[in-house]
């Protein structure tokens, strides 16, 4: 029996004692579950019960040292952590997440504003008042250095040094064009709540555009499913 058949069944033997009502498998809306690769990155929450928060420093659980976190800003001193989730990207960088109650920050004044948007690729963002938010198309501004990387990843040797220096680089790459995209939407998303109490998004049905090969690259660039998300 190859390695794959004895995975396969596996997952069956598991499926069949752990789960043997699970709904969305058997009427085929899920599938088995798949390994995951080292170098795709993974996080883990602490709880807690699981980490230590002391002389603004985490200890987590069974670690003498603390984690060297730069710090992107410092924790209140009234306040006390409830949840760490320390994530790996693929990029390799290492984030944490730290969840806290802050009494100092006041709700947004109430306002009768609202305001309705339109999504769209030439221009992000058009408001119902007329006004526009330009497009910066980060993934174009960096397709040229991402394809000569991703050329060199190809021709490098599966399993070598140099290849998981290449692969490195991809995911870098990619690492800064989400972070420059995410920047601006939060920047843009912080405005529109700051400024109006109802917002009104137009529902649209991203899945079956991006299926189209000439509009699904940009509309992927444009993330306007993170824009609703933010939103919401």
């Amino acid at each position: 029996m190859s390695v794959g058949a004895l995975i396969e069944f596996y997952f069956k033997l598991i499926i069949c004692i752990t789960i043997p009502e699970e709904p969305n498998f058997f009427a085929g809306r899920t599938k088995y579950p798949n390994f995951k690769k080292k170098h795709q990155g993974g996080s883990a929450e602490f709880t807690k019960s699981a980490f230590k928060f002391k002389d603004k420093q985490i200890y987590l659980a069974k670690c003498t040292e603390p984690l060297a976190i730069r710090w992107s800003r410092q924790i209140p001193e009234s306040c006390e952590p409830s949840t760490v989730t320390v994530r790996l990207h693929p990029s390799g960088r290492w984030h944490i997440s730290i969840r806290f109650d802050d009494p100092t920050i006041k709700p947004l004044p109430v306002t009768d504003k609202a305001i309705g948007i339109d999504l769209g690729i030439s221009s992000l963002v058009i408001t119902s008042d007329g006004d526009k938010v330009s497009n910066l198309k980060h993934f174009k501004k960096h397709y040229r250095r991402l394809r000569r990387a991703s050329k060199s990843l190809s021709r490098k040797q599966k399993g070598s040094k140099n290849r998981e220096k290449a692969r490195i680089k991809v995911a870098r790459i990619h690492a800064q064009i989400t972070d420059n995209r995410k920047d601006h939407l939060h920047k843009l998303t912080t405005q529109l709540v700051r400024e109006n109490q109802t917002i009104v998004v137009e529902n649209l049905a991203v899945k079956n555009m991006v299926k189209n090969p000439k509009l699904s690259q940009a509309i992927s660039d444009v993330s306007w499913g993170e824009i609703t998300r933010q939103l919401a």
